[in-house]
């Protein structure tokens, strides 16, 4: 887990030195000593200066000492931490990655092709850096096999209101963040949002499904049409009735009927024949 690392503000270590590097150059009158003690004062800033970093704003340093994990330091500026000690460079910003287009059988078995963009962000440095070997490189893999598992447990389209498909893009992405969280999260990623970018059906079958979705929809069209006209229909028939203004036997009525549908529910424009002789001519 990430801890904060011991560190003091780089200025103040540096204007100690400065103030003990002019304590031996003026304080000492004897050449040999100046000459050891100035030495010595050289190693140690040496040793010292290896304790300098510079921290960016949302910039994280992970500081080790041989191997070891000590801390993180997340306070922007110039610090100073232990000495001798190595410092890794974790970004804290937020970032984003768009996956490859993936193709993928669906929950119904047809090709598709399919691509989501991911926003993330580290919170936890060490994580980001002991847990895995490549933190970038493992939200990339977690992203792909992520769509992948989320294509093939859904239809691109469902027509079951209770079943959700992929076209369902608010509940879809919802889903796709709460898996990515949960993939992500040993190694110090919080997700902030994953969105499918790109979905088609493969250029094999994408055709045919179009012209599957086409007779759908005819079909949709053809059916709102026939329950129009059976309520007009059904309405002018009330109306002739209930007004007298013509009395119809069953086989009539039935014609009328007939006559009626076919004008109303047909998709070409109808050529009318006037009857003048009798009804029942």
């Amino acid at each position: 887990m990430e801890r904060r690392a011991f560190r003091i503000n780089g200025f103040v270590v540096l204007l100690v030195l400065l103030v003990l590097g002019g304590a031996v150059l003026f304080g000492l009158g004897s050449p040999v000593l100046l000459i050891v003690l100035g030495s010595i004062w050289g190693v140690l800033v040496l040793v010292t200066a290896s304790g300098f970093t510079i921290v960016n704003p949302n910039e994280a340093k992970v500081v080790q000492f041989l191997g070891r994990y000590v801390g993180s330091v997340s306070d922007a500026g110039f610090q100073w931490v232990l000495p001798l000690t190595t410092k890794r460079k974790v970004t804290l910003r937020v970032r984003n990655f768009e996956t490859a287009k993936l193709k993928v059988n669906d929950a119904d078995g047809s090709p598709v092709e399919i691509a989501a963009v991911v926003v993330y962000k580290v919170v936890d440095s060490a994580k980001a850096v002991f847990s895995v070997d490549d933190y970038e490189e493992y939200v990339a893999i977690q992203s792909e096999a992520a769509v992948r598992h989320l294509a093939t447990t859904h239809p691109y389209d469902s027509h079951d209101p209770a079943r959700t498909s992929l076209r369902d893009g608010a509940e879809v992405a919802t889903e796709l963040t709460a898996e990515l969280r949960d993939r992500t999260d040993l190694a110090g990623i919080e997700i902030l949002e994953a969105r499918i970018t790109h979905l088609a059906y493969a250029p094999e079958i994408a055709q045919a499904m179009l012209v599957r979705q086409q007779a759908g929809q005819v079909v949709a069209a053809r059916t709102r049409i026939v329950e129009g006209a059976v309520g007009m229909v059904q309405l002018a028939l009330d109306r002739l009735s209930s007004e007298g203004v013509v009395d119809l036997d069953e086989e009539r009525r039935a014609q009328m009927v007939s006559n009626l549908l076919v004008v109303l529910c047909g998709d070409r424009a109808t050529q009318p024949v006037v009857n003048a002789g009798s009804l029942y001519a």
